[in-house]
């Protein structure tokens, strides 16, 4: 077996469902999970049909690349989001998922020959990054996040040692599960750190199409643009359906950016098998190209957070986010403790912070905290906030 694959932790919810096996939740009350961010929202009819239309594609091997249809379709979105102008056929390339792919950048990029190859990432973050990493033969440091900044993460935390050594540097924005949105300038220090160390950025934003003001979140390609970066040098951006348009289980998203990162990409995947299916490609088209559905999405979860928000914040330390579906809360006592008190006394699932994150220098930002993931209907939502204040008020 590799045996890198013992360095793998276990995934935040393995580790959950151990912690709560001998857990017996309160009968008195109906289960309510906002412990996963998986989208529950009802999938547009318009990509359910354009699914079935195109089943007869099922007859034929799909190519690595995608349809022309497809990354033109993905190109024109990105354009009209970002003002990016993008080369459909070499700056652009479907994907199944942004989790599948975010995990394989790094097989390509990442040179585990070199000396103490690293990757960068926020902490708390997203389990793929540091698996990513840890498969490729690569030592992941992680940049901390500064609750006074609303959860932005502090990249001058990260020693200039370390940025020499650095290969690939994880970034998500939205933020997951702070809901933080990078600001311009730090997308300029994060540039100049790359041009001096040459390490790629791999972007996730996978949340971009959920906020909350009227502001769009500055995207990768967005401020790669407005600082005259057109050639998005070192810069590769993964987005996906799932949030944007409630169909987690299609697995389609795309990269876009450096083209010479793009093109070596291609070459893995089309080693690794990673073509997209000719209905799922057909059912993309017709996602990227609607924004109608993902207006109407927005607005569900914005009266959400209107209506969870000020049941919760009377009792507990929680902001709005600057985009994205969850809550980042602060507990009154230790969050496993919490999250497990939460589900025996009130039948009600929150995913404790200290497992999305690691310990650095004897402290673990995610302690503390629980991510609340406001993926459930509206009642549901603003139940399991209830529930959670009530618990709150009793500690």
């Amino acid at each position: 077996m590799n045996p890198l694959l013992s360095r793998l932790q276990p995934y935040p919810f393995e580790k959950l469902r151990a912690l709560t096996a001998g857990v017996r939740p309160n009968p008195a009350y109906a289960p309510i999970s906002l412990g996963i961010g998986e989208p529950r929202h009802p999938t547009p009819d318009l990509i359910k049909q354009a699914l079935v239309d195109h089943l007869d594609g099922l007859a034929h091997y799909p190519a690595t690349a995608g349809s022309a249809e497809l990354r033109q379709a993905c190109a024109a979105w990105a354009s009209r989001r970002y003002g990016a102008a993008l080369d459909a056929a070499t700056q652009v390339l479907p994907v199944n998922g942004s989790r599948e792919a975010l995990f394989a950048l790094a097989q390509v990029v990442l040179d585990p020959a070199r000396e103490q190859a690293t990757v960068v990432s926020p902490n708390p973050f997203y389990q793929i990054y540091e698996g990513a990493a840890l498969l490729a033969g690569a030592h992941c440091h992680f940049a901390p996040v500064d609750a006074a900044r609303n959860f932005a993460v502090n990249w001058d935390a990260v020693p200039e040692q370390v940025w020499q050594r650095t290969q690939l540097l994880y970034v998500c924005s939205p933020g997951n599960p702070t809901g933080a949105v990078m600001p311009l300038e730090e997308w300029e220090r994060l540039f100049a750190l790359s041009d001096r160390h040459g390490f790629v950025i791999a972007s996730d934003e996978c949340y971009s199409e959920i906020w909350f003001g009227d502001a769009a979140p500055l995207g990768g390609l967005e401020a790669a643009v407005q600082l005259g970066r057109t050639d998005f040098r070192r810069l590769v951006m993964f987005t996906s359906l799932s949030k944007r348009s409630n169909v987690p289980g299609l697995r389609s998203g795309f990269v876009a950016g450096d083209a010479h990162i793009l093109k070596a990409f291609l070459q893995y995947r089309t080693y690794h098998g990673s073509a997209m299916g000719p209905a799922v490609q057909a059912a993309s088209i017709a996602a990227w190209n609607d924004e109608v559905h993902v207006q109407a999405n927005r607005r569900l979860y914005r009266d959400k957070f209107a209506r969870v928000l000020p049941i919760l914040q009377p009792v507990l330390d929680v902001r709005q986010p600057d985009a994205g579906f969850y809550l980042w809360a602060k507990t009154p006592n230790d969050d496993v403790e919490f999250a497990i008190g939460l589900l025996q006394n009130y039948n009600c699932t929150v995913l404790p912070g200290s497992l999305l994150a690691r310990e650095q220098d004897g402290h673990n930002p995610g302690s503390r905290r629980i991510r609340l993931a406001l993926v459930a209907e509206i009642d549901a939502c603003v139940e399991a906030a209830e529930r959670i204040a009530a618990y709150a008020r009793s500690l």
